[in-house]
């Protein structure tokens, strides 16, 4: 069979299923490790921090030695750390001392081989034959969509009918997926690489102002994004009193539809929007959702915010990173590498942050007091207040898309 840069395409779009898998399915399975590991709010938020924290890492190190070993090998050596990481987060906890531990490793593993997607595939896809870069990248980073519905509706309804009891072959199933596409990627056509001496290096690109604005922007994009995804389903059966069936599916499961659909529809039909303006829009949905989200009176309705948000951050991500790439054509794997950085920067401190205001708010007076007043539990509360921290970010992404608008005006105005 004579592969194309067609199926590089498609590889890269397993690419993104493959990091949807690591990064939801542990969130996916906290209130069971709550349950069986003893772990408190802040304990499973760490798992997060680390997840993304040691994706950073990934990222800054994958700027280093990507370009000398070349994408192939690093596209290969990022499929087998996903593949042994799920593995191992089935096995591990429970045969380590301490399961916790077990947890932390195998989620630095994968973790590692998620950092690496994230500065390999965007690229990679970017480098293909084609025109309209923006509706493209939007219309690849919509397969990370699919691929967490896919893993929280599969996953969740094993978990249904299964029970908790096999939770354990969950991430050894999906491990099945990495390994195929690690084979894959050793056969399909890739672009020749840039000569290094015509791309821009990291100093350059942090002499702007403009791309260091971006970059913000970036962390801002991922924190709004993670923050709702990974708490989405402990807040819907802890903080709405809902089933875990239930909950997964109209939290977690629901967010990554709409954030897929709100990423395809901008892949048909992105052309002809203007892309700032859009990320405009993001931004004020997302803070509205956030809002419904925490203060709405009806549990319904919280997740229906909850839900709404997916299709709010839609565009953040793939579209930050198409705007930049639009603005520094000669960013290469530096600017990719440093966009993958900040945006799981956002993406670790984010729920992390959340986690921790959650549990600190839960000791405060005041939210014992409104405990009190309003009948709802301490956990409902605390989680509540841990998104409305969350809600930060999508203000502050606001203020620098507005930044990057007044400053494109200006120099516009400077040219007449």
């Amino acid at each position: 069979m004579h592969l194309t840069y067609k199926h590089t395409l498609y590889a890269c779009y397993a690419g993104y299923i493959t990091q949807a898998a690591v990064n939801n399915l542990a969130p996916l399975l906290f209130i069971v490790f709550q349950t069986q590991f003893g772990l408190s709010f802040e304990m499973v938020g760490r798992l997060i921090l680390i997840n993304f924290g040691t994706q950073l890492l990934a990222d800054v190190l994958a700027v280093k030695f990507v370009d000398k070993i070349g994408y192939r090998a690093s596209a290969i050596l990022a499929h087998a750390l996903c593949t042994v990481g799920l593995v191992l987060l089935g096995v591990l906890p429970r045969i380590s001392p301490s399961p916790y531990a077990g947890l932390i490793f195998a989620v630095i593993t994968y973790a590692l081989g998620g950092g690496l997607l994230e500065v390999l595939v965007s690229p990679i896809a970017d480098s293909l034959p084609g025109d309209k870069k923006a509706s493209a990248m939007s219309l690849l980073h919509s397969f990370y969509c699919w691929g967490q519905v896919a893993v929280v509706l599969i996953s969740t309804l094993a978990l249904a009918a299964f029970g908790t009891e096999i939770w354990m072959w969950l991430p050894i199933g999906w491990a099945l997926l990495p390994l195929c596409n690690l084979f894959f990627f050793t056969q399909v056509p890739l672009m020749p690489p840039v000569p290094e001496e015509k791309l821009m290096s990291i100093g350059e690109l942090c002499k702007s102002r403009v791309f260091l604005v971006s970059l913000l922007v970036m962390m801002c994009a991922g924190a709004s994004e993670l923050t709702m995804s990974q708490w989405s389903s402990l807040f819907a059966e802890t903080g709405l009193g809902v089933s875990k069936t239930l909950g997964d599916l109209l939290g977690p499961c629901l967010f990554a539809a709409l954030m897929g659909l709100g990423r395809l529809l901008y892949g048909v039909y992105g052309a002809k929007l203007n892309l700032r303006n859009t990320l405009l829009c993001c931004g004020a949905l997302c803070v509205a959702c956030y809002a419904l989200t925490i203060f709405a009176p009806h549990p319904l309705l919280s997740l229906v915010g909850c839900a709404l948000c997916g299709f709010s951050v839609s565009v953040m991500w793939p579209g930050t990173f198409s705007d930049t790439a639009a603005r520094f054509p000669r960013g290469g794997t530096a600017m990719f590498g440093m966009m993958a950085v900040f945006g799981d920067l956002g993406a670790s401190l984010g729920p992390w942050i959340s986690g921790v205001v959650s549990d600190f708010s839960q000791q405060t007076s005041l939210l014992q007091q409104l405990q009190t007043t309003t009948g709802q539990a301490l956990s409902q509360l605390g989680m509540k207040s841990g998104l409305l921290a969350g809600m930060l970010f999508p203000a502050l992404l606001i203020l620098c898309v507005l930044y990057l608008k007044s400053r494109r005006a200006r120099r516009a105005m400077a040219g007449e």
